[in-house]
């Protein structure tokens, strides 16, 4: 029974991440395709267009979108929502995802996450601001809630008539898909942090898994503690991670000219076309970019339907500046950390073994100590963050029940456990086919309902922006 499941999960994750079009290379060797590229791609280049370049021409409005005040009645602001999204975009992925795309694809393929970062910012507002658009009260936290999952259902009953109907099955298979693929990652959560540990302290996993799953359980489980926490942790991780990487680039300022060498030669495969490894370049860049930056994906609307303000666009400007601070900035920190240590000093290794060796030659000891406990911020505010995203997918599927709400609650805390204390690599593959399930059904309403978000765009530029000035 169990071995079918895990067959079944295989095979959706090699269907949906797998090289689904192999597209030969001059000098040798194939791009791979795989589906979720060929649908992430597109939609963010359309995106883009549709928004009319809109990380190019209003970065400084992207910024200024934080400056809101703070929502009343149990709704939060526009940082604040960044803030909730950030903490599961700042997760895993800037650590480990960084690690496995230059293990697997080089330097160049730093070069590729950067380029998927402007692609998906345009993607993240149009989702964002379609989750402002569509948000509805929330009766049990206060406030608002929605994300793909509302904005769905409503244009599907547009389309039948406006006809209420309490589900819509590609917004209720939408809403299923993040519940499984946030019991994914909460198993995924902790088998990193008791390894990050374990690695670092000798702390068995057993102990660590008890701390991380009680003190998770002390913030989920109280009602509105959660949004208080990252307010405080997202800053403060992303803050020491950051300067880490600052007081690193300024102590080897003489490398970094051949680090960008090195990730711009590599990234257009001036030394992998000859030995047939560019599409592994191109495609771990890509892979790892659309994977840590989320966008398309139909978490962070579900953060970002939260926010109060005097603007829907002003949100989705807002979570667009989250996928650059994701890419540009923590994931390149990643990068710079492992890039500027020898070659010699990570050759042959992969995954955080390769992180940890790079770090224990900056600052020794230090250095993996403190890799370990960074890997438990990121990982911490991850499954903190995704619990405030599943809060409306578990009230459009259930109701408004708190039993229903801390059900959920309680198996996913129950998956953390279980992760602290066995690795099964299926895990991992649940999470990505769950993320993957989600980007298919939110993308198929995405491109159709782009144009409203678009017009809220433009509203914003004429009507909004030129009143406050």
């Amino acid at each position: 029974m169990l071995q079918g499941v895990i067959n079944i999960i295989e095979g959706l994750y090699a269907f949906f991440w797998g090289d689904l079009i192999a597209v030969p290379l001059p000098g040798g060797g194939t791009l791979g395709l795989s589906l979720l590229v060929l649908l992430l791609v597109p939609a963010g280049i359309f995106c883009t267009v549709r928004t009319r370049f809109l990380p190019v021409r209003l970065f400084p409005d992207m910024v200024r979108a934080l400056l809101g005040r703070g929502g009343r009645g149990g709704s939060l602001s526009t940082l604040q929502t960044l803030i909730v999204s950030t903490a599961t975009r700042v997760g895993m992925g800037n650590l480990v995802g960084v690690v496995a795309a230059i293990s697997a694809g080089g330097a160049g393929a730093v070069f590729w996450m950067w380029i998927m970062a402007l692609v998906g910012s345009s993607t993240a507002f149009v989702e964002a601001t379609l989750a402002q658009l569509y948000k509805e009260k929330d009766p049990l936290y206060g406030g608002w809630r929605g994300g793909p999952a509302y904005y769905i259902h409503k244009f599907v009953a547009e389309k039948r008539g406006g006809k209420p109907r309490r589900y819509v099955l590609p917004a209720a298979l939408f809403a299923l898909s993040g519940l499984i693929c946030w019991c994914g990652i909460s198993q995924v959560v902790s088998n990193s942090v008791a390894s990050a540990f374990d690695n670092a302290f000798g702390i068995p996993p057993l102990w660590s898994t008890v701390v991380l799953v009680a003190l998770a359980a002390v913030i989920v489980l109280r009602k509105n503690a959660t949004v208080k926490v990252l307010d405080v942790l997202v800053p403060i991780m992303a803050g020491l991670y950051l300067v880490i990487t600052v007081y690193l680039i300024l102590t080897n300022l003489g490398q970094l000219p051949a680090v960008f060498e090195r990730i711009f030669a590599e990234a257009f495969g001036l030394r992998q076309v000859a030995a047939g490894g560019f599409g592994a370049v191109v495609m771990n860049g890509i892979k790892r970019g659309l994977f840590s930056n989320e966008a398309g994906s139909g978490s962070a609307p579900c953060a970002a339907a939260a926010a109060e303000t005097d603007h829907p666009a002003k949100v989705g400007l807002s979570q667009a500046l989250g996928v650059f601070i994701d890419t540009i900035v923590i994931c390149s920190c990643t990068a710079m950390i492992m890039l500027l240590a020898p070659e010699t000093v990570t050759a042959g290794l992969s995954g955080m073994d390769l992180l940890q060796a790079a770090m224990d030659y900056h600052l020794g000891r230090f250095g993996v100590v403190f890799i370990a406990v960074i890997l438990w911020l990121f990982s911490f505010s991850t499954f903190i963050g995704v619990l405030f995203y599943a809060r409306s997918n578990v009230a459009y599927l259930f109701g408004d029940r708190w039993a229903a709400q801390t059900g959920y609650k309680a198996l996913a805390l129950l998956m953390l456990f279980i992760g602290g204390l066995a690795s099964y690599s299926f895990v991992w593959d649940l999470g990505d086919v769950g993320i993957a399930l989600m980007t298919v059904f939110n993308l198929a309403f995405l491109i159709p309902l782009s144009g409203r978000a678009a017009a809220s765009l433009r509203d914003y530029e004429t009507n909004f922006r030129r009143r406050r000035r």
